[in-house]
């Protein structure tokens, strides 16, 4: 027995250009990708299971991006951009305890070279990177696993 039909999405040009135009975009990720479809697919006026039948995504998730879709779709285009509106939402937990700043300082810090700081060694290590970044104030404490981790993130973003 089928269910309630579910709310309509109805989508102007400007809306149906910019969804078709990131599920084209070869730079999109692929969770952004299928968040369009489903709302592409939705307007078109397809129900949550064709959806998710079409997509191979369950029922749930084609549930939740027409509805989150309704839901942001009254707020203009200039305040929430149409990527913006497939973005996840921010998940609870403990804030981070590094600003932006700190980490960029962190980073900078690891560009110099060890000797320019004083310190006796040819190569940064974590433990040195900690106790320097401790030294200059630049936090308070920080582990050396913690200040590795920072370090590893950077070089992998630059791949």
């Amino acid at each position: 027995m089928p269910g309630p039909k579910p709310p309509a999405i109805n989508l102007n040009d400007v809306e149906r250009q910019e969804l078709e135009l990131l599920v084209r975009r070869y730079t999109t990720g692929q969770q952004k990708v299928i968040r369009a479809r489903i709302v592409l697919l939705a307007a078109m006026g397809k129900n949550n299971r064709e959806i998710a039948n079409e997509l191979e995504v369950s029922l749930d998730t084609a549930r939740l991006w027409r509805q989150r879709w309704l839901d942001l779709q009254p707020i203009s285009l200039d305040d929430l951009s149409i990527e913006e509106r497939l973005d996840d939402l921010p998940r609870p937990g403990v804030p981070p305890r590094l600003t932006a700043n700190q980490i960029c300082q962190i980073q900078q810090l690891a560009c110099e070279k060890p000797e320019e700081s004083g310190r006796p060694i040819s190569q940064w290590t974590s433990r040195e990177i900690a106790a320097e970044v401790i030294k200059r104030g630049i936090v308070d404490t920080i582990s050396a696993r913690h200040s590795a981790r920072i370090l590893k993130k950077m070089t992998s973003n630059r791949t």
